[in-house]
């Protein structure tokens, strides 16, 4: 009976501190829960002072592609190329935009794969076909008064005595001299009217082109691209006439305007957006863009544009000789 007493009063011995342990371990999960609330509510505190410390980040907008209906000729590269006037037909692929059709050739055996033609140069960042120098546009011989109308007067001479020449030259003296033309406004040589023309440097090119002639372009003449060979003569007459006369003022290097035309043919937002040369060359380039005088944009053009008018870029480079 002792035995099996002994028995029952360890089971409840047990059972009790079963329970004494079910509750330490209650409290101690209580006490982690609180624990963890407390620091879960500082940080929350925490965070919310910085933040309200620190700028607000945007959330990265994700990207948009929008695809546009372009028109079938605006679907290839209508960067501008100035052609002389040439009475060819139109190209069957436009490739670039002018203001005189060009059929595309080289001189070279084909050696890219770009639309040019190949040809040895010198390596700049233009696209010169050709090379020759720059000139201003000239107005031609003026109306000259008839020489007949301008009376002259003859300054009377005394004869001087001379000496007597040696028999060997006594013939070419005493020979009658032939009568010596006077210039006259007629016979004057004058010079004829010119155009201005830029200077142009050929440049090395690695084309695909392989139809042989002279090297050109597939070109398109069209009205826009004649209106800017307007605007590029406009500029550059007064850019060479500027450069010739503070020659010894400007350094080499390159200037790089922006500016736009608007429908009456006034120069607008214009801008030095890059420059490698010194102020005086910067200077010369923003008084030759400034000072042009344009008509209107013809109105089958303007049609085309924004409302803003046509946007030019134009580059003035200096190089060595």
């Amino acid at each position: 009976m002792t035995t099996a007493e002994f028995i029952i009063g360890h089971s409840a011995d047990d059972a009790v501190e079963r329970k004494r342990e079910v509750r330490k371990i209650f409290w101690a999960l209580l006490a982690a829960v609180f624990i963890h609330l407390l620091i879960g509510a500082g940080l929350a505190v925490s965070n919310g002072l910085f933040s309200s410390a620190l700028p607000a980040v945007e959330e990265d907008k994700p990207m948009e592609m929008t695809f546009v209906d372009l028109p079938t000729q605006n679907k290839k590269n209508t960067m501008f190329v100035q052609n002389d006037e040439k009475n060819v037909p139109a190209p069957a692929e436009k490739t670039f935009e002018s203001n005189a059709n060009s059929i595309a050739a080289s001189a070279q055996p084909a050696t890219g794969s770009m639309p040019l033609p190949s040809q040895e140069g010198k390596d700049r960042p233009n696209m010169d076909l050709d090379s020759h120098a720059a000139s201003l546009a000239n107005e031609g011989a003026q109306p000259q008064p008839s020489a007949a109308k301008q009376p002259t007067v003859e300054p009377s001479v005394a004869p001087t005595p001379q000496s007597t020449p040696l028999p060997d030259q006594f013939a070419m003296l005493t020979s009658t001299p032939r009568p010596t033309a006077q210039p006259t406004a007629a016979s004057t040589p004058q010079q004829p009217k010119s155009v201005y023309q830029p200077m142009k440097d050929r440049t090395r090119l690695a084309g695909s082109i392989s139809n042989r002639g002279t090297s050109s372009v597939n070109a398109l003449g069209t009205p826009l691209g004649r209106y800017q060979k307007m605007i590029y003569d406009a500029v550059g007459s007064r850019w060479y006439n500027y450069v010739q006369q503070k020659g010894d003022l400007v350094d080499l290097g390159t200037a790089h305007v922006v500016f736009s035309v608007d429908r009456t043919g006034r120069v607008k937002n214009l801008k030095l957006v890059h420059n490698t040369s010194n102020e005086v060359f910067a200077n010369v380039c923003l008084q030759s863009v400034l000072e042009i005088q344009l008509p209107p944009i013809p109105e089958d053009v303007a049609s085309t544009l924004p409302s803003e008018g046509l946007d030019q870029e134009i580059s003035f480079t200096m190089f060595p000789n």
